[in-house]
């Protein structure tokens, strides 16, 4: 998720980053028919997991006291939390995150992007539950449009690659009363610098097209020499345009996310806690309207890897977005 459960997805935590790695390219919104715009968006992303595989439970994209928007209360926590995972199955750990993005366009081929996250992280273990939240880890990066085939009648193509940082700008040292540090995987920010290279392809025929993006990212350790081990993310989208007049555009699709690493270390050592190997699959939605963009999208668990915390059991995103009519760049 961010530095969370894999980072992000790639956004919001130690093992909330972690799964949250595909989304910090931001393709995985979908197809704009705005080529080369400069834009800004604000996002919703939540993140689910839920039941022990091991014991024959089924994961929940809705369990009991899991909030899909917000977490209650937003900050404070039971002094006497415990972490220790015991099959209980009202067990859930729930990563929010409400986002602010931009995108710039230096030039034709080069845009800068920024992420601002604020998280909203809850963990609920054996009936008690930890709430906490605040600013995240702000990422930052650009990309190159090696291809960038759009003038050809019926077939276009682009392709993206780019690299860039997750800052250690959210509080990753949130403790009780008694001086006791809550536990990483629920604190806001991760402490950590990470950064990631990814390529993004996107290609289409007529109406039909599909964008393939793939990321790997690397961390350092924190300041309790906490990390994450290099992970890696997949993400496809299968996509159909459909025009409604001149101003609407609907874009239906199925959407496939696949994420892996192999979890936290400690001193430099891999501890295997909170390890990933998930794959998603699910059906998005893009409505455009002149500048206007919605965007959402859910993918449910196709495949998930064993393991002694509690299982994916989804993710749900939900995005508007306006962009700008571009015609002139800083860098010709």
């Amino acid at each position: 998720m961010s530095f969370s459960k894999l980072a992000l997805l790639l956004p919001a935590l130690l093992v909330a980053q972690a799964a949250s790695a595909c989304d910090i390219c931001g393709c995985f919104m979908g197809i704009t028919p705005y080529d080369n715009q400069s834009s800004f968006s604000l996002m919703h992303r939540y993140r689910i997991f839920n039941g022990y595989r091991a014991l024959g439970q089924s994961p929940q994209l809705f369990p009991t006291g899991a909030r899909p928007v917000l977490a209650r209360p937003l900050n404070g926590a039971d002094p006497g939390y415990s972490h220790s995972h015991q099959g209980d199955p009202t067990d859930f750990e729930a990563f929010r995150v409400v986002e602010l993005r931009g995108k710039y366009f230096l030039a034709k081929r080069l845009e800068l992007n920024a992420f601002v996250p604020y998280v909203m992280n809850t963990s609920q273990i054996n009936g008690q539950q930890l709430n906490l939240s605040g600013l995240g880890d702000v990422t930052v990066f650009a990309g190159y449009h090696l291809i960038r085939s759009i003038e050809t009648a019926g077939i276009q193509s682009r392709l993206i690659v780019g690299g860039g940082a997750k800052l250690p700008t959210g509080d990753f040292r949130r403790h009780t009363a008694a001086g006791r540090r809550y536990p990483t995987l629920t604190q806001p920010g991760t402490g950590t610098t990470d950064g990631f290279v990814y390529a993004n392809y996107i290609g289409s025929y007529r109406g039909v097209g599909l964008s393939l993006n793939s990321s790997y990212r690397r961390g350092m350790a924190n300041r309790f020499d906490e990390g994450l081990a290099p992970g890696t993310t997949a993400f496809a989208n299968l996509f159909y345009r459909v025009a409604l007049g001149s101003d609407w555009q609907l874009y239906p699709s199925a959407q496939f996310f696949y994420e892996k690493t192999k979890g936290e270390l400690f001193e430099g050592q891999l501890t295997g806690e909170h390890a990933m190997n998930n794959a998603l699959l699910g059906p998005g939605l893009d409505v455009y309207y002149k500048n206007l963009s919605l965007n959402a999208s859910v993918q449910l668990p196709v495949y998930t890897a064993a393991t002694a915390h509690p299982a994916s059991a989804g993710r749900m995103v939900v995005a508007v977005g306006y962009s700008f009519n571009q015609t002139k760049y800083l860098i010709r």
